[in-house]
């Protein structure tokens, strides 16, 4: 008989988890100073239509 492991790793990598809390902050104000942006995410976040996109560079004016 053999036995076989599973490793289950994340699918995410966090290069300097002490930059978590500055993070945190920036996606808050982001919420708040974006309110077009965060209508999408209620319209559209359910369906998640850009799943599997890589996003590279976003611009937002005002």
């Amino acid at each position: 008989m053999t036995l076989q492991q599973t490793i289950t790793l994340p699918d995410f990598a966090v290069k300097d988890i002490a930059l978590a809390a500055y993070g945190r902050k920036e996606l808050d104000i982001a919420e708040t100073e974006m309110p077009g942006l965060m209508a999408l995410r209620t319209e559209f976040g359910e369906e998640k239509p850009l799943k599997g996109s890589r996003i590279v560079g976003s611009l937002h004016m005002t």
